[in-house]
């Protein structure tokens, strides 16, 4: 007897994304690297500064263009800083 398993909506893009062929094999050491590079992008302290309010809204701005959050762009652009 066959069981009906109900995904949730992000198990469903899953699901999905993986019948339309959007994922791809990689080798153990490309997977490595990724993980390595999602580590490091891992946050893990907490940061409050003062900014001019108009410097705020052209940040919000080109995040949202971009289409991500802006202090997901914030912390991006702080990254790139450190490590250039």
């Amino acid at each position: 007897m066959k069981k009906n398993i109900r995904l949730t909506r992000e198990e469903k893009e899953i699901e999905d994304s993986l019948v339309n062929g959007e994922f791809i094999n990689v080798t153990p050491d490309e997977f490595k690297e990724v993980a390595k590079s999602i580590k490091a992008r891992q946050k893990n302290s907490v940061l409050n500064i003062r900014i001019n309010s108009e410097d705020l809204e052209q940040i919000k701005r080109k995040a949202d263009k971009l289409g991500v959050k802006y202090q997901s762009f914030i912390s991006e652009l702080l990254h790139r800083v450190a490590h250039s």
